[in-house]
């Protein structure tokens, strides 16, 4: 899948020292799912390295990018700028991985320092190049580099990368209310393990699309790429196995339905991983063909959470 990228993650001597970041992302678990397509800003924007650092200042909307050591040095208007092209430019990617804390690329967490001297900083700023460009493209999945150190948050990014792919195609084809209650039926089950909340809106959404479903296709893509952006705990993993259990119950024997209940309260509880209670699943829908269940996307996505 193509996914855009802060180019010092990939090992680009591009930071404001001159350094890299490469040792700052868990590659051997994205290279072979994610081809990069690597970005630094303050490169783009044509300030060099090396360079002066950069920081957040100011308040409220009036946040600003400015040089640490010359703050007339102001690149916020160039940072936004850029990421509003980027976001035209890069219209094949489907995720974006951003590095931490950075006053540009940083997703949360930033320090955003005070214009008046010596007031303490805060720590809640958003950076204005990635603002700027998820700003132009919602629902884009975006996650932060050291983030994806934690196997839930790399799992559920990858499958949100490859759930926004499924949709860019779905546009592609032309969005129309049956495709888009397909689409719907394919995710509805890893949508509940991550988000009964985010599962029972997205269902309402699709209540009713008559002449309004390109509007409301915006409204579910985001609905989706919130929910999906939810952990999916024990409980939602066995609450969708549930589900899935009981539209296939009727099919199974005594002995199945006791099997699969059984692993499914093992998954509820911790007694066992997840993907025993799922395995067992797929052992009754072997044994049973459903072509509803057969379609849904929880079964490849299960592997990555």
């Amino acid at each position: 899948m193509p996914v855009a990228i802060s180019a010092c993650l990939t090992g680009q001597a591009v930071r404001y020292d001159g350094s890299d970041a490469a040792d700052a992302l868990p590659d051997a678990d994205l290279a072979a799912v994610f081809d990069y397509e690597p970005i630094c800003p303050e490169m783009g924007i044509g300030m060099g390295v090396p360079r002066a650092p950069i920081r957040l200042v100011g308040e409220g909307d009036g946040l600003r990018v400015v040089s640490a050591h010359d703050p007339n040095l102001d690149v916020t208007d160039a940072l936004s700028a850029f990421g509003r092209a980027q976001a035209v430019r890069l219209d094949s990617i489907c995720g974006y991985i951003f590095m931490t804390r950075s006053p540009s690329c940083g997703l949360a967490s930033v320090k955003v320092r005070s214009e008046v001297q010596g007031e303490p900083y805060r720590t809640d700023g958003q950076g204005l190049y990635a603002a700027s460009l998820l700003a132009a493209r919602p629902g884009l999945p975006a996650e932060e580099n050291e983030r994806l150190f934690d196997p839930a948050v790399r799992g559920g990014f990858i499958n949100r990368v490859l759930t926004y792919a499924h949709w860019r195609r779905l546009e592609a084809d032309g969005l129309t209310a049956e495709r888009l209650i397909e689409f719907h039926s394919r995710y509805k089950y890893l949508l509940m393990a991550h988000s009964i909340g985010h599962y029972r809106a997205a269902g309402r959404l699709l209540s009713d699309l008559r002449g309004r479903v390109a509007k409301i296709g915006k409204r579910y893509l985001a609905c989706l790429m919130e929910g999906l952006a939810q952990p999916a705990g024990r409980s939602g993993h066995a609450n969708a196995l549930s589900h899935m259990h009981g539209h296939l119950k009727r099919r199974l024997t005594i002995s199945e339905t006791a099997d699969l209940v059984a692993a499914i309260e093992r998954c509820r509880t911790g007694a066992a991983p997840v993907g025993d209670a799922c395995a067992e699943l797929l052992h009754a829908l072997k044994r049973h063909p459903d072509a509803y269940l057969g379609a849904q996307t929880y079964f490849a996505a299960v592997r990555f959470l």
